[in-house]
């Protein structure tokens, strides 16, 4: 068994891509950090519609990237992902369908936030229960039930401090690419998440900016 945050960021930041780039390694550092004090195995680097290599052994890093749909987001995570894509050029069954070429698992990335991709009908091989509003797991677990898919967890981290809020456990005999796309496919996985009392105080926070930005809707819309 293995733990694995299996969404993260290397930066705090959106755009600004020449600055980014510059910025990742120190972000990897920084991250890698958080996840050897909370006891994870690996992360998953999924940035923004590009993949840079790294390369760790504690914790072991994951290739990945969240790509950006016409209607919403999908994590890619697999020994070899698609080095890049443009934001809101590709529809879900695009990104899933590039996400199989390239012998990835693609992620339904926080389904109740930032668009309508839970209504894709797009073959997704899991779908997420989001770190920066884990109070959705209920909702990503009957969304995963009605698609006969597994559940995994991500913290989504922007900044160090969130990474491991929410994680998966993996069932695979090492914690290589390989071997998580093959544990997800086959449900070998679940999810876990963090309740301490700084993820109390930034669950509230990501509830008021999300939903202040229209990004995050509310329960009472929701029929899944």
């Amino acid at each position: 068994m293995f733990t694995i945050d299996l969404h993260t960021h290397t930066r705090f930041f959106h755009g600004r891509r020449a600055l980014g780039d510059r910025f990742d390694p120190y972000g990897v550092r920084l991250l890698a950090a958080v996840a050897r004090y909370r006891g994870l195995d690996a992360l998953a680097l999924t940035n923004h519609d590009y993949y840079t290599p790294f390369r760790a052994e504690d914790p072991v890093l994951l290739p990945g990237i969240e790509i950006s749909t016409t209607r919403g987001h999908v994590l890619v995570v697999g020994p070899d992902p698609p080095r890049e894509t443009t934001k809101g050029e590709l529809r879900p069954t695009e990104a899933v369908d590039l996400a199989h070429d390239h012998d990835c698992v693609a992620i339904m990335a926080h389904p109740f936030r930032n668009g309508d991709i839970r209504h894709s009908t797009a073959e997704f091989d899991a779908v997420e229960v989001n770190g920066k509003h884990p109070e959705n797991r209920r909702r990503a677990e009957r969304l995963a039930a009605e698609r006969d898919l597994p559940v995994v967890g991500g913290s989504d981290a922007h900044f160090p401090i969130e990474v491991g809020r929410a994680y998966t456990v993996v069932d695979a005999p090492e914690p290589t690419a390989e071997a998580v796309v093959s544990a997800i496919r086959e449900g070998r996985v679940e999810v876990r998440t963090s309740t301490g009392p700084v993820d109390r105080v930034l669950n509230r926070l990501y509830t008021t900016v999300h939903r202040r930005k229209g990004h995050l809707e509310p329960p009472k819309n929701e029929q899944a």
